[in-house]
């Protein structure tokens, strides 16, 4: 017995088959926004890939431009279908590739379903990238005429401005690296000397950060060297004081930044889910509709459509055995091959 029968005469089926063109025409329009999401997001980790301990974070924006194209195809495909559908003789040659059709859309579904949870669960991988790239960064931030390094300070000053945060977890880190360049310091002064002769590394290290870790909205001057030292500047107390340098750590801006989007792109993906399978379902009871006829070439006579031939238990047992026939077949095939080999 047929799954939730609908009867149909030829205006519902005229109804149907112009809704669902609408629908699919949506589809596609769906399809394109999630390439461009794709893209856009790939563009913004290509921005700041310096800072990436690894390239697998592109992973996700990859699958979303493939998917995206797959649903512009797929929904252009089903809009044709629609169309023709108006028409016996043009829906005819479509009729035999529509159930591989929605077996495919089906399976589409499902794995737009997994790029929504990479979507979530990726963001991990994405805080645990950014944490290690971060803290190299932040140690490579001098070396501007090492080839490769090059535009590491440029990358990390203008991600410091525009997202207005310092250093990896806070601006403490810079007080841990050296980022000024020896080329840039003046050994012949007492000062220098000191601070590379009492680090056991011999690095010049100082209780200050980059001018982009200044906010421009504080009243003051910005206070970037001997931040820990009240007595270097009038009136001043880092303990207490409001400091006028971004506190918020770069770690955290970023993997806001890109968690939302990801956040974003994966609640859309949801609603292009729920979308395709409107698509998928209606397209099912148009097809069986049209199939089910009692005179072809009468189109203006009832007809019944339903979403599934047998029920679903039947459905599922009948899909069961032919994937368990084919693996027999193919394991027979295997072994007659071998045997030829032998």
């Amino acid at each position: 017995m047929a799954l939730w029968p609908v009867k149909f005469d030829l205006a519902k089926r005229v109804k149907l088959a112009q809704g669902l063109w609408l629908f699919y025409w949506l589809s596609v329009m769906a399809g394109i926004l999630v390439f461009s999401m794709g893209l856009f997001f790939k563009i913004e980790l290509r921005k700041r890939s310096e800072m990436m301990d690894n390239n697998e974070s592109h992973f996700v924006p990859n699958l979303l431009i493939l998917v995206g194209l797959i649903a512009c195809g797929i929904n252009a495909f089903g809009g044709k279908v629609c169309h023709d559908s108006l028409d016996p003789t043009k829906f005819a040659k479509w009729k035999p590739m529509l159930k591989n059709y929605l077996m495919g859309c089906f399976i589409f579904n499902i794995l737009l379903f997994l790029v929504a949870l990479l979507c979530f669960t990726m963001q991990f991988q994405l805080y645990f990238a950014l944490s290690e790239g971060l803290r190299y960064s932040i140690k490579f931030y001098k070396d501007t005429d090492t080839p490769g390094r090059c535009f590491m300070k440029r990358t990390l000053d203008m991600t410091q401005i525009e997202f207005r945060c310092c250093g990896n977890n806070n601006y403490r880190d810079w007080f841990e690296v050296q980022w000024i360049s020896n080329r840039y310091l003046d050994f012949s002064n007492d000062e220098v000397k000191d601070r590379v002769l009492s680090n056991v590394e011999g690095k010049y290290l100082m209780d200050s950060v980059p001018f982009s870790c200044c906010n421009p909205g504080s009243p003051r001057p910005c206070i970037q060297h001997h931040l820990n030292n009240n007595t270097a500047h009038y009136d001043y107390d880092h303990h207490t004081e409001e400091l006028n340098i971004w506190t918020r750590g770069c770690r955290e801006a970023l993997v806001s930044y890109y968690g939302g989007m990801m956040n974003s792109i994966g609640a859309f993906l949801f609603l292009v889910i729920c979308l395709e399978a409107a698509v998928m379902v209606g397209l099912q009871y148009l097809s069986t509709s049209l199939e089910s006829l009692a005179n072809p070439e009468d189109p203006e006579c009832e007809s019944e459509g339903w979403l599934l031939e047998k029920s679903v238990k039947e459905t599922i047992a009948e899909y069961t055995s032919k994937v368990k026939a084919l693996c027999q077949r193919n394991q027979v095939e295997g072994e007659e091959g071998v045997a030829t080999v032998s």
